[in-house]
């Protein structure tokens, strides 16, 4: 069940977060909703919960390889970062 909530924001920041809800297709209220879940979740008990930013990013990166090292990705990145 939804309910009302009425908040206090300046009013340049209101007209931000317009175009950015806009932008990313969703409503303020979704956004400042989800934004509650987020911090609200880390002091709930049960800690194998997912937190929501993470269960909405869940399988958005495929990645092709079984046996994936970490070290050696890091090591790729660093090295086309710094010699490249």
């Amino acid at each position: 069940m939804s309910t009302k909530l009425t908040l206090l924001v300046d009013e340049s920041i209101i007209d931000d977060a317009k175009a950015y809800a806009k932008k990313q297709g969703r409503s303020i209220s979704n956004i400042v909703e989800e934004y509650l879940k987020t911090i609200t979740s880390t002091t709930k008990k049960d800690k194998k919960e997912l937190d929501p930013v993470i269960k909405n990013l869940w399988g958005s990166v495929k990645i092709s390889q079984k046996n994936i090292n970490y070290n050696d990705i890091l090591q790729d990145a660093l090295i086309q970062k710094y010699i490249k």
